[in-house]
């Protein structure tokens, strides 16, 4: 099988002189020309390691600036802190924060730039935030009048399946912006269409992968896996979030501060063995639960021993991680009724901007069993595939 390889290595095979096909000629023009603002962060590596700056710039590409997500340019900074502009301390160029007092970039922050290149991992989940920093650099890029050239990467979680209820527009916010399931099926060129549609900008350029089929997982591409943030260690990790970051709603441990975060949950007051042997009796397809201990470094529960689970993915193929972080949700209500409770934001329930609706936590304050929740976002479901069909994309859909 040929080497699966990234948008990344195919645009700087394009500076380098390779011919592209005739609908990229004003890609190439433009990164052969143009004076490029790049949005990056450590998961923009060629197939062989090279970080997306300083491959971009060993082939030719004219950089102006560099623009950071959430944990900034180069990675370090934790999750929710605001990132500060300043100065790239490995290019010398300037860095400029997409969050901090801006999560779009700014005319000023576009002076000297003619397009915007987008080069990060996305994961495969509506509440990881690049997809959303995405949807504001095609704003920015708009008002500023200049293209936006996405990179693409494949989708961790594969490009088949869908899973999860469409997000509500009452409850749009950084961490999911349009209607589209918590697992949305798509890459961020595919996405950017979809946003494009939305009225985010116009439709973005990209360069496409190379060999990546849709059904493929990350397990099945041969690439390495470069942590796109500090609490995704894996692409295991990313197979569960979908589902488990929904405990980031509740007084739970999602297991930040841990070598495990997103696989391992709990919190002081659970009987660890009590919860997996109730878990492993509903039956959810490709997981199974053991109990665990731990003690988190940060976030929730620092230096308290908590009880709880590790997620292990035993037929990733079958996995449900959104019918399993419900199922997951649904166990801790029912078993720990007492101690159990879902976090606020004001008067607005966290778990709710998650889940993109109110009804996922009033179903399981019901005590509604995973497969009904499971059930009635179906329909949401259907609708978003067959956006992803009809789109105009440029990653061959299998």
């Amino acid at each position: 099988m040929p080497q699966v390889r990234f948008g990344l290595d195919v645009a700087v095979d394009w500076l380098r002189g390779r011919s592209a096909p005739p609908a990229a000629r004003e890609t190439v023009r433009l990164l052969r020309t143009g004076r490029l603002g790049l949005v990056t962060n450590p998961s923009a590596v060629t197939t062989d390691l090279i970080p997306a700056p300083d491959a971009l710039q060993r082939a030719g590409a004219k950089l102006a600036a560099l623009y950071g997500p959430e944990h900034g340019i180069r990675g370090e900074i934790p999750d929710g802190v605001r990132v500060p502009h300043g100065k790239d301390a490995v290019t010398g160029l300037p860095a400029w924060s997409l969050y901090g007092e801006t999560v779009a970039p700014t005319r000023e922050m576009l002076k000297g730039v003619d397009a915007i290149l987008f080069d990060i991992q996305d994961v495969g989940a509506r509440f990881y935030t690049f997809s959303s920093t995405l949807a504001h650099v095609m704003r920015g890029a708009k008002a500023a009048g200049l293209p936006v050239i996405i990179l693409d990467r494949p989708n961790p979680l594969g490009g088949r399946a869908v899973e999860g209820p469409l997000l509500e527009p009452a409850h749009a916010s950084f961490v999911g912006l349009h209607p589209i399931p918590i697992r949305h099926g798509a890459t961020l060129a595919e996405l950017g269409h979809l946003w494009s549609e939305f009225g985010d900008g116009a439709p973005p350029l990209s360069v496409p992968c190379e060999h990546w089929r849709t059904e493929m997982r990350w397990d099945q591409t041969g690439l390495p896996f470069v942590p796109p943030s500090p609490n995704m260690p894996s692409a295991e990790t990313a197979l569960l979030y979908p589902g488990t970051c929904l405990l980031e709603g509740t007084n739970v441990s999602e297991g930040r501060g841990t070598a495990c975060p997103f696989r391992w949950f709990g919190a002081p007051w659970v009987n660890a063995e009590k919860l997996a042997a109730y878990l492993n009796g509903r039956k959810l397809p490709g997981v199974r639960f053991r109990p665990t201990r731990f003690r988190p470094t940060a976030s929730k529960f620092v230096g308290e021993t908590c009880a709880g689970c590790q997620i292990h993915v035993g037929d990733a193929a079958q996995l449900r991680p959104v019918a399993t972080g419900v199922a997951v949700l649904g166990a801790l209500h029912e078993l720990f009724p007492r101690s159990f409770a879902w976090r606020r934001n004001g008067e607005r329930f966290a778990v709710d901007r998650l889940a993109g609706a109110s009804w996922v936590r009033e179903a399981v304050d019901q005590a509604r069993p995973w497969q009904e929740i499971a059930a009635r976002w179906e329909a949401g479901e259907a609708t978003h595939r067959a956006r992803l069909t009809r789109l105009r994309v440029t990653t061959p859909r299998a």
